[in-house]
């Protein structure tokens, strides 16, 4: 399979036309080889029009979903970045040549150790992953000027949010009523907002980001 066609199709037909006009993003997108980032056996599903589910819990987001998310949150080139729930590392890999510094973060320990693996194969030195509670965060690193949750949540996560700096950003999809949309929350002094910017088509939430379920009697 020629990947590079691939990757150059999939950023103009999932990419350019989704408003995701930033050139840094487009370009990181169409250079970064996203089948590395996937087990040997789905990666001539790299660059389909869906979302790729590779390990329990974890999937790979459309590149649309993707690339609307990550221009939500606004990477600047000094941002230092935790990337929660990383997976396999590609949001890392995106990420990584978009800002200062990113710290990824998932719990899966053979997932982590193979995305801090392929990441330093292909030579990120501005990204490091540690294995521990994507919900919990990683507070020692902190504080943060971005953080990038790669996936659908279903509550506010207050832990990444008191890992913010003032004027912090955490982007992420929120699922709620059957529905999920890709948005942003905001920190000013003590006060958080979320707001939402497009329609996402994921509906696999990360485990333990989920809503506890109530019980009706």
């Amino acid at each position: 399979m020629d990947y590079q066609t691939a990757r150059r199709h999939m950023v103009d037909s999932q990419v350019r036309p989704n408003d995701v006009t930033d050139l840094r993003i487009q370009t990181a997108m169409e250079e970064t080889p996203r089948e590395a980032f996937l087990p040997v056996e789905l990666r001539d599903q790299a660059y389909v029009e869906r979302e790729i589910a590779y390990a329990p819990g974890r999937v790979l987001l459309r590149a649309r979903d993707f690339a609307k998310l990550v221009a939500a949150a606004e990477p600047h080139l000094g941002d230092i970045v935790l990337n929660a729930v990383c997976g396999g590392g590609y949001s890392t890999a995106i990420l990584a040549q978009l800002v200062e510094m990113v710290v990824a973060i998932e719990s899966d320990e053979k997932l982590a150790s193979a995305a801090q693996e392929t990441l330093a194969s292909l030579g990120f030195s501005n990204a490091a992953v540690i294995t521990g509670d994507p919900w919990a965060g990683a507070p020692d690193q902190g504080p943060f000027d971005l953080i990038f949750v790669d996936g659908a949540i279903e509550k506010q996560p207050d832990a990444l949010l008191a890992q913010l700096k003032d004027g912090g950003r955490l982007a992420t999809i929120l699922r709620k009523d059957g529905i999920s949309r890709g948005g942003v929350y905001r920190r000013s002094g003590e006060a958080i907002a979320f707001t939402e910017f497009f329609d996402a088509a994921t509906s696999v939430v990360i485990p333990g980001f989920d809503q506890p379920k109530e019980f009706v009697f």
